[in-house]
């Protein structure tokens, strides 16, 4: 189930204010090229808007009886906590560890406890799936997901629902198939040092 947020245009005004949504070339993690890239660390560097939006996830799970908040490293860890803070419950954070995540730090999980697994920007959803298997491991009971933008073109079925503050779905290209490449538009990697 994907809902998209009502309150997107308030959601939209803060990733412009900030200048995170930017338009070109661009090299995803995920290997996959752009037009547009979502820099999610141009909110983040703002604490009030970042709370603005976690303000937006937290409230449309609150009556889920949530007892911690997840999220993938990087974004996900910032995300978390002020999520889990606003519900007024626990953050931890998954960490790459070979083909997967897991949580390090004596991160726990109760079997059962109701958690909600947040993240920054839903293109594949691979860091969300792997934070999911590793919630899954530890016997949580997965209450939603929820997400500042979820740009993916076609529906992911997590079998979970799924919240995002905005839904901008983006065409992405493979590098053997991309027009940009074609057009010979420089490609950007994002987060490159300057």
């Amino acid at each position: 189930m994907r809902l998209g947020c009502n309150l997107g245009d308030e959601a939209l005004e803060i990733f412009k204010t900030a200048g995170a949504m930017k338009e070109g070339h661009f090299l995803l993690a995920s290997g996959l090229h752009s037009p547009v890239y979502w820099e999610k660390f141009r909110i983040l560097q703002y604490p009030h808007l970042a709370e603005r939006l976690c303000r937006l996830v937290a409230e449309h799970f609150r009556a889920q009886g949530i007892d911690v908040v997840a999220g993938p490293t990087t974004g996900g860890i910032i995300l978390a906590f002020e999520t889990a803070r606003q519900l007024g419950v626990r953050s931890i954070f998954a960490e790459k560890e070979g083909g997967a995540r897991v949580f390090r730090r004596d991160f726990e999980i109760t079997p059962g406890e109701h958690v909600l697994v947040v993240d920054d920007i839903l293109t594949t959803g691979s860091s969300l799936k792997e934070t999911v298997n590793a919630v899954d491991k530890l016997g949580g009971t997965i209450v939603g997901i929820g997400v500042l933008v979820d740009r993916s073109e076609k529906s992911l079925d997590f079998k979970l629902p799924l919240f995002s503050c905005l839904r901008a779905p983006t065409t992405v290209y493979s590098p053997e198939e991309c027009p940009l490449c074609a057009a010979r538009i420089p490609l950007t990697k994002p987060g490159a040092p300057r």
